[in-house]
């Protein structure tokens, strides 16, 4: 009987430090992967799915980084949105145009592109597309954002959107800060015209505020703040 319970003994105290070590370690899994589903919601607009901008930011600069001058960056900012959320339709409508225009600059990325929503009306695309297909590509991808966009009661409203473009050929740099300020200021060049406008060398020159071309939203605070 006494080496019956000598031997039980080491077995039952191995499965306890078994359990015991298992708990902890089933406890760091369900925490590990409760973390990396937060920090990829993180990384998405709630709304349109899209990447958000530090996203976005990290997956364009392994574009421009990859591609060089076949890279394109491009800014794209809604026209006349506060009349959209302000109309019968309030934010309901605001919200299915923002996702409209989300499903629509997906589709012209392709899939290798990344999309992002730098916030409000305002996205973000890095796609390679070579100097050859560039103004067709915009262009169609303007005419693309000004389908009107049926929302929830089935009216459909009439959407616009500026756009504006920078490439490493032409402006002499890869690095995506001034790319994008330079794809800003040509997006405010070609404001309400209906055409995209491919940044040049006098874009790059326009004074900013913290990467953001002087006199957008919220730059006055932004500059204070810094």
């Amino acid at each position: 009987m006494a080496s019956t319970v000598r031997v039980q003994a080491p077995i039952g105290q191995r499965a306890l430090f078994i359990t015991t070590l298992a708990v902890p370690l089933t406890g760091w899994t369900v925490h590990a992967v409760t973390l990396h589903r937060k920090l990829f919601a993180a990384r998405r607009d709630p709304l349109t799915g899209l990447l958000g901008r530090d996203g976005y930011t990290a997956k364009a600069r392994q574009i421009t980084d990859r591609y060089g001058d076949a890279a394109l960056i491009v800014l794209v900012d809604l026209d006349h949105f506060k009349q959209i959320n302000d109309g019968p339709g309030g934010h309901a409508a605001g919200d299915r145009v923002l996702a409209a225009t989300a499903a629509r600059l997906t589709t012209w990325a392709g899939s290798r592109g990344a999309v992002g929503r730098l916030g409000g009306d305002e996205f973000a695309v890095a796609v390679r597309i070579g100097p050859a297909r560039r103004e067709l590509r915009l262009a169609q991808l303007t005419q693309l954002l000004a389908q009107p966009v049926q929302v929830d009661d089935g009216t459909l409203v009439d959407v616009a959107a500026s756009v504006g473009a920078a490439s490493p050929d032409v402006l002499g740099t890869t690095d995506l800060g001034l790319l994008q300020r330079a794809a800003d200021a040509a997006m405010y060049a070609g404001k309400h015209t209906g055409r995209a406008v491919l940044a040049g060398p006098q874009h790059a020159t326009v004074p900013s505020i913290n990467g953001r071309r002087a006199g957008r939203p919220g730059t006055y605070s932004l500059g204070r703040a810094a």
